[in-house]
């Protein structure tokens, strides 16, 4: 699967998951009718076809063949040596620690108690908003 088509396969999984997941209301159903009716119209399976087409394409088994060649060949090899030495060095760790203390100076800051603060009286004024 190219990465083109595993993106907008991720994208309409996402936004059928974010329509599942909304209440039942008008928008919600208005937005999966136009998605659907989107995805049945004539463009919609234009579209899908290009990608089929793109996919199943003498230059898209080659770029396959390529990635493959470039992943499994000597300088793929060597690059994912590099990378798993870098994630397990001790810089990592170190730099990771002082990530997590930072951020739990920060929490606990004035700066970061009047932020958690503003969130919690947007998120509840919000709440308000939306009871009828």
């Amino acid at each position: 699967m190219s990465e083109i088509e595993r993106q907008a396969r991720g994208w309409w999984a996402r936004l059928l998951a974010w329509l599942r997941g909304a209440q039942r209301g008008d928008a919600a159903q208005r937005a999966r009718t136009a998605m659907q009716d989107m995805r049945t119209s004539d463009t919609g399976r234009k579209v899908e076809t290009a990608l089929r087409d793109v996919r199943d394409s003498d230059a898209a088994r080659k770029a396959e063949a390529a990635l493959h060649d470039l992943r499994e060949g000597e300088t793929g090899r060597k690059a994912k040596e590099a990378i798993r030495d870098l994630r397990d060095s001790e810089a990592v760790g170190k730099a990771k620690e002082a990530a997590r203390d930072a951020l739990r100076d920060l929490r606990d800051s004035d700066a970061g108690r009047k932020a958690k603060a503003a969130l919690r009286d947007r998120r509840d004024g919000a709440a308000s908003r939306d009871k009828p």
